[in-house]
């Protein structure tokens, strides 16, 4: 498929200072692609800001004027984790307002991938948290919504639940949630008993695995829980939370993920949206803090985007297919597994 990266150097102006976030991490990542034969290969796409008037489709008022107040501040912690700058606020709606961008990339034929920061798949509807200030992905989601959509899959294969993604969703049946992450790590929540709430019930799928799970865990995860709860799902558009974190070399986590396993998972999603969606597939970057492992990520999955096919996924670990298997039986409440 034909592919547009969502990109602006002005990304680096949210200002973390000594963090892991740091204001290089997407930089980094276009430096090395502009070294490779995937750049001239990529439309690139200035991205646009979000309105305020997005940001409420999931935030609370509340949790948007503190953000803007900590920036117009000076700036300032707004909690362990998660710094705001004088310049956050700002950057914060061009990364929402590119993963929206992302989305509109459809209308050209291409798939978008959203190169954006800061992260947002921890932020809640009234909190920042783990890095994050807006909910990106979920914004993009609503605005599709609200444009007609019926049913959107978001699949999140960072190293870290996304529990700011499933808390806007929780009740809602026109997002099915799919998340693949290491536990025990941060944030806590992502338990595969999670499935929803209320109207929801049903259209929250978490699969974790323990550290150390390989391609072949990941790939494994695919095959037996989400790949045939999308299909059965049948979306009209698939959105990707893309961390890069679950890298063997990631400083933040203890998955073995390598470029190949990351090109698998994309042509994974890729095929999804293909069969089920005419192609409509937007990914947004989460985490990924070695820059070198997430450049080499990204790369890898880009190739598989444009080419259409990805190395072998390889092992399968006893720990991680045990997960696995308990996550299908929960899961079989719901869908044929």
């Amino acid at each position: 498929m034909d592919v547009a990266v969502v990109w602006d150097p002005a990304y680096a102006e949210h200002d973390t200072g000594e963090h892991p976030e740091g204001a290089d991490r997407i930089a980094t990542v276009v430096e090395h692609l502009e070294t490779t034969d995937l750049w001239p290969r990529l439309a690139v796409v200035e991205p646009r800001p979000a309105t305020v008037e997005d940001l409420l489709l999931v935030h609370r008022r509340a949790h948007v004027d503190l953000i803007r107040r900590t920036a117009e501040s000076g700036g300032g912690w707004i909690d362990g984790d998660t710094y705001v700058s004088p310049r956050s606020y700002e950057i914060a709606l061009l990364a929402a307002g590119g993963t929206v961008v992302a989305t509109e990339q459809w209308a050209q034929g291409r798939a978008g991938f959203a190169l954006v920061r800061p992260p947002g798949h921890h932020a809640t509807p009234d909190r920042a948290m783990g890095f994050c200030l807006f909910n990106n992905i979920a914004i993009a989601a609503r605005r599709l919504l609200a444009a007609g959509y019926e049913r959107v899959a978001i699949v999140d294969w960072d190293v870290h639940h996304g529990n700011g993604t499933q808390a806007a969703f929780i009740n809602d049946p026109r997002v099915l949630f799919c998340s693949v992450h290491q536990w025990p790590l941060y944030p806590g929540s992502g338990w595969m008993t999670e499935c929803g709430e209320g109207d929801g019930e049903g259209f929250t799928v978490n699969v974790p695995l323990p550290p150390g799970s390989l391609d072949g865990d990941y790939a494994h995860v695919f095959e037996a829980v989400i790949e045939p709860i999308v299909t059965q799902y049948a979306p009209q558009a698939v959105l990707v939370s893309a961390g890069q974190d679950p890298h063997a070399d990631d400083p933040l986590a203890s998955m073995m993920l390598s470029e190949a396993g990351f090109a698998q998972l994309a042509l994974r999603v890729a095929r999804l949206a293909e069969t089920q969606c005419e192609g409509r597939l937007a990914l947004v970057l989460e985490g990924g803090y070695d820059r070198r492992a997430s450049a080499l990520a990204i790369a890898a999955e880009l190739r598989a985007l444009l080419d259409g096919r990805a190395p072998e996924a390889r092992g399968v670990t006893e720990r991680a297919a045990a997960s696995v298997a308990r996550a299908v039986e929960v899961q079989q409440r719901y869908w044929t597994l």
